[in-house]
């Protein structure tokens, strides 16, 4: 029987990391906390800790794609930030689809009736909770 692990969601921006973990049966995903960007070595670093805090074997990278599909900026920095994470962790770095999550976050958190202020500091999170919920829900559709 194999030993289930974690799984953890990014949500990388230029100032801010969403983050999120799942349980380790893969079935619920949490958001954990929005990291404050520092830069690409410390960023790296912390999330390489938090992989091994949390014993993840999967670090699931939110993918910014235009609702075109196609790929745009903020793809570029997404894909340089994972090969600078990979020299750092074992884990397996994929990619999944983030389209909309920051919309469907920021809903969540309206209808929750959270303030802007507190909005700004969750938002992140949440939305990495998406992107991780995501790649959960896909992988037990397999």
């Amino acid at each position: 029987m194999q030993i289930q692990k974690c799984k953890i969601g990014l949500d990388i921006g230029t100032k801010r990391i969403g983050i999120a973990k799942s349980d380790i049966l893969g079935f619920l995903a949490s958001p954990v906390e929005t990291y404050y960007r520092k830069g690409m070595n410390a960023d790296t670093t912390y999330v390489a800790t938090l992989v091994e805090k949390y014993d993840a074997d999967t670090v699931v990278i939110g993918l910014p794609l235009k609702l075109s599909g196609e790929e745009g900026q903020s793809v570029d920095m997404v894909k340089k930030f994972a090969e600078a994470l990979k020299v750092k962790t074992n884990a397996e770095i994929v990619f999944q689809d983030e389209r909309l999550t920051t919309v469907s976050a920021e809903r969540v958190l309206l209808e929750a009736d959270m303030r802007r202020e507190r909005r700004k500091e969750v938002i992140d999170s949440v939305a990495s909770q998406f992107i991780l919920q995501a790649y959960l829900d896909k992988k037990q559709k397999k």
